[in-house]
């Protein structure tokens, strides 16, 4: 399950979404994830699955790829719609055996916040799936660009975030490395209790923390040993530069949002 962890890949295309300024796909992502919070009804939850249908229809990118960025959190996605399910106890009773009750507002509850996680999910990955760690680093350095003049350290946040979303797939294939090798000297790490299965881990983690620290400690040296002193006299080969197709998107966001605000209103809440 691990190796299905898409988080913080790039997959390159020549697609819309591909193309969008990448200051523009960062604002969008962050409008898009506040108004799925902002949705109190089904209606409105339903315009924002829609739009994000079309978003990854636009930018090509396969259907296997977002179920394997969902597959890693079915546990925590079941859990939470059990949670809703059991302790949720508005309008009609359905099914009942001793301490247990199922409330249509029960059902409701858990089908809207599974419906939610899953938008998040897949919202926040698009943006890393369509736009390259470099490309994010530029684009949250110029988004901060006015706290440069509060020595905000802009450029070392946006590089440390971009830093640590490559590291995800770095860390993932060397968790599945030491894995398979342990399991080559006779681990068993797939069967007894969950406390079992923790405590087979160890040998693991083990030498994972010691890889990360050493991967860390040469990209530092690397980084060093090229005078790598961030912000100070850095040129860009790509210049952004905000085109029609970035306006028609804010455009085409901005309208969702009023819908989503006047269905809102309008239907109230429904859960």
């Amino acid at each position: 399950m691990v190796k299905d962890i898409t988080i913080g890949q790039y997959f390159p295309g020549r697609s819309v979404i591909h193309k969008l300024d990448p200051r523009m796909k960062l604002v969008l992502t962050l409008f898009f994830i506040v108004f799925i919070f902002v949705c109190h009804n089904f209606w409105s939850l339903g315009l924002m699955v829609v739009t994000l249908g079309l978003v990854v229809a636009l930018s090509r990118i396969s259907i296997k790829t977002i179920l394997r960025g969902i597959k890693p959190v079915v546990i925590i996605i079941l859990f939470t719609a059990v949670l809703n399910l059991l302790y949720i106890r508005t309008g009609d009773l359905i099914w009942e055996w001793k301490f247990l009750h199922l409330y249509t507002g029960g059902i409701y509850t858990a089908s809207f916040m599974v419906v939610r996680i899953l938008a998040l999910i897949v919202a926040s990955s698009m943006l890393t799936y369509t736009t390259s760690p470099t490309l994010i680093t530029d684009a949250i350095e110029r988004l901060l660009s006015p706290l440069k003049f509060m020595r905000g350290g802009v450029h070392t946040i946006a590089m440390m975030m971009t830093i640590a979303l490559r590291f995800i797939p770095t860390l993932i294939e060397e968790f599945d490395k030491i894995t398979s090798a342990q399991k080559a000297r006779g681990a068993d790490l797939e069967t007894g209790n969950i406390l079992e299965r923790t405590r087979a881990l160890i040998p693991v983690f083990i030498p994972l923390f010691i890889t990360s620290f050493r991967r860390a400690y040469e990209l530092a040296y690397a980084m060093e040993c090229r005078c790598y002193h961030g912000y100070e006299g850095r040129t860009r080969m790509r210049q952004m530069k905000l085109e029609a197709r970035d306006y028609v998107a804010l455009l085409l966001i901005v309208v969702v949002m009023a819908a989503i605000i006047l269905l809102n209103h309008f239907f109230g809440k429904l859960v």
